[in-house]
């Protein structure tokens, strides 16, 4: 596996490459059609803008992300585009058998050669009922303890290189290796590259320990960002894979014409994550659902504490604020994820970005 598979060029005046983390945003009055067609001009847009790689999360049971199966949605966006990297950002690895992971991800490399990445988490991506009812298991601690072992199983399926002797050496994930050393085979032995995600330390250890490229979700943890890092750079040792760290972060970014509107959709962001922390997820509400909305002294807390990570307002003010984070991270990679309630915002905030540093014209 080529570490160019993992490392990106820099485009323009970006500090390091940039890339896209959707999350498929059902917004109030729109359907998740609307939205899945959104991503897939998404996709074919920031592909002709330079953007480095495209990636969707796995989340359930929440009305206003319609992003439950990456794996679909990534066959679509491959159908749609021909050079952007596709991938998870990330698929829940606890919430899966890692033998239908690598059949998935062994599909979607066929369908798109060489443009594929599979992201893990350990998180279930949801509330424990939700995740009870995917995991069929009311222990629901069992699968993320058990990671690293899942982990293991998923590699050696997706490399077909179980030891003679072990229960699973019989088996194999098709599309994959397999098929290139059965009689006629003619098939790649290519495989995705593996990334892990995560929002502490747990999966910034384990990253480093196996030499994985380490992919941060600054976007919702950000006290937690630095010492992420710290500590993968502390412990990465080199492997096949990479002979040095690489850690992207994931960043809540919203560029607009009007400063006011960006202002107004962060509210509804906000809004749209108290009901979520407390409960009861919904649509993404519309920004004149938010104005109405009478915030507790609690809400308004959060609601603070969760904006201040999200750099918006102007596109000369999204690109000095995306700098200073790259400054005081040296992440390798931005990875840059729109929450607006219209699909229209999200793609013109790209836009924006994208003619703030210069990136190649579509």
């Amino acid at each position: 596996m080529s570490a160019d598979e993992i490392r990106g060029a820099a485009l323009g005046t970006a500090p390091v490459p940039l890339s896209v983390l959707d999350l498929v945003t059902v917004g109030a009055g729109s359907t998740a059609t609307d939205a899945l067609r959104t991503s897939a001009d998404l996709a074919r847009f920031t592909e002709g803008r330079g953007f480095h790689r495209f990636w969707v999360a796995e989340h359930h049971s929440m009305p206003g992300v319609a992003s439950s199966s990456p794996a679909v949605i990534l066959a679509h966006l491959a159908a749609h585009t021909d050079r952007i990297r596709l991938g998870s950002g990330g698929v829940m690895l606890p919430n899966h058998a890692p033998l239908v992971i690598a059949e998935q991800f062994g599909t979607l490399e066929a369908l798109a050669p060489g443009r594929i990445d599979l992201g893990l988490g350990r998180a279930p991506g949801t509330d424990g009922a939700t995740a009870a009812a995917l995991r069929r298991s009311d222990t629901l601690n069992e699968g993320a303890d058990d990671f690293p072992q899942q982990l293991s199983e998923l590699t050696r399926f997706l490399d077909d290189d179980f030891p003679d002797g072990h229960p699973y050496a019989r088996i194999h994930a098709v599309p994959g290796p397999v098929q290139a050393t059965s009689p006629g085979g003619v098939q790649s032995s290519h495989r995705p590259p593996i990334w892990l995600l995560g929002s502490s330390g747990f999966s910034a250890q384990l990253a480093g320990m196996l030499g994985l490229p380490f992919a941060f979700a600054h976007h919702f943890s950000a006290h937690n960002t630095i010492p992420a890092l710290d500590l993968y750079r502390e412990t990465f040792r080199p492997s096949d894979v990479l002979a040095e760290p690489y850690a992207l972060i994931g960043v809540s970014a919203l560029a607009t014409d009007d400063e006011r509107e960006a202002a107004r959709q962060v509210r509804a962001a906000a809004l749209n994550m108290v009901r979520l922390r407390t409960g009861r997820p919904g649509l993404f509400p519309a920004p004149e659902e938010a104005a109405r909305h009478e915030f507790s002294p609690m809400e308004e807390d959060f609601a603070l504490s969760w904006t201040k990570n999200i750099v918006h307002g102007s596109a000369e003010e999204v690109r000095a604020g995306l700098d200073d984070l790259h400054k005081r991270t040296g992440a390798d990679e931005l990875m840059l994820t729109t929450h607006a309630h219209r699909g229209e915002l999200r793609l013109r905030s790209y836009e924006l970005i994208a003619d703030a540093y210069g990136l190649p014209a579509a």
